[in-house]
């Protein structure tokens, strides 16, 4: 919606109530006042599980632009309902990592984060979806699922981010686990992983940019899997992550799908946007083209995630990344 379109229609606000921003839910219904809506439909729940009826609930009311306020868990919870529905959603990060708007360019600002939700160009973004369950940065089985697990037991609220850091130093001894994977039908990888990363964006739980050539708006899935064990295996594979490419690295292979199938030898954790979500030992992940319209910061050419590519960066960076690592060792068997 451009600014100067006039009055809007209905407007629903769904919002963490235990989650701030700026001056707080007193503050935000005064700015969404102020854009002259026509009718305001407003939802607070106690818990990001009790959102997504209250979505249902505004889209049952004709709501023409749905507000979430929250972290990416609530986001995650949110968009599972907006998927494929063709109403818009803007963020207001008043989450913890706040990854997906981060990643999009919206600012932890409260007034810019409304005037983009109001003002802003709407995107037509790629979800991607884990048995059944929408998620917009990433999924993960193994070890990022059990350091996510950890930091929702109330730690997130203590220490911030700084949650992931101390629950991650927690799981680096984590023992390996037998497991296939399928791309698009076809057999990629067979051997003992630690974790399985699925990216729909560039920058995952943790600040951690694991993929590189991601974009929201490709129609793909990024994979990634990994065998690192241990701290100083962990410890190689995150430093090289920190200064390179993350296919860079011996304990590292990725790829990029529209559906993905994984086995695992024994039951595992697994995630979606940073929420814990149980345990699998069979998993199956899927690109959905277009399945969110999000009202978006105007892009700049700049080729990052969530931008356009400048000229010329397409065929550099939109490349499949490695069936080997760059130090050409296989991350497990191929056939």
């Amino acid at each position: 919606m451009k600014k100067g379109r006039g009055k809007v229609g209905t407007v629903a606000v769904v919002a963490h109530r235990k989650k701030s921003l700026g001056g707080g839910l007193d503050e935000l219904r005064r700015l969404v006042a102020d854009q002259g809506v026509e009718d305001l439909l407003w939802y607070e729940v106690p818990k990001s599980k009790k959102a997504p009826k209250q979505v249902r609930k505004a889209l049952k009311e004709g709501a023409d632009l749905v507000l979430v306020w929250g972290g990416d868990g609530m986001v995650q919870r949110c968009v599972d309902v907006l998927a494929g529905s063709g109403t818009p959603v803007g963020i207001i990060p008043a989450g913890t990592a706040n990854m997906f708007a981060r990643n999009l360019g919206i600012p932890e600002d409260l007034p810019e984060a409304v005037r983009i939700a109001f003002h802003g160009e709407d995107r037509r973004l790629d979800l991607g979806r884990v048995n059944g369950e929408h998620f917009a940065v990433m999924a993960g089985i193994g070890f990022d699922a059990e350091m996510i697990k950890d930091a929702d037991r109330g730690l997130k609220d203590r220490m911030g981010r700084a949650a992931y850091f101390w629950t991650g130093l927690r799981h680096v001894r984590g023992e390996l686990v037998t497991t296939k994977i399928k791309v698009d039908g076809t057999p990629w990888f067979e051997g003992e992983a630690s974790c399985v990363l699925f990216g729909n964006v560039g920058t995952i739980t943790g600040g951690i940019e694991a993929f590189d050539d991601a974009r929201p708006d490709d129609g793909w899935l990024e994979v990634g899997v990994t065998t690192a064990s241990g701290p100083i295996q962990w410890a190689r594979t995150l430093g090289r992550m920190s200064v390179s490419r993350s296919d860079s690295s011996p304990f590292v292979r990725m790829t990029r799908a529209r559906k993905v199938t994984v086995k695992l030898g024994r039951p595992m954790s697994y995630e979606l946007d940073g929420g814990a979500k149980g345990t699998v030992s069979k998993l199956t992940a899927e690109v959905v083209p277009g399945g969110l319209i999000l009202r978006a910061p105007e892009p700049v050419a700049s080729g990052r995630e969530g931008e356009p590519a400048a000229e010329g960066e397409t065929a550099a960076n939109g490349r499949r990344a490695g069936d080997r690592s760059a130090d050409g060792v296989p991350a497990g068997k191929n056939r």
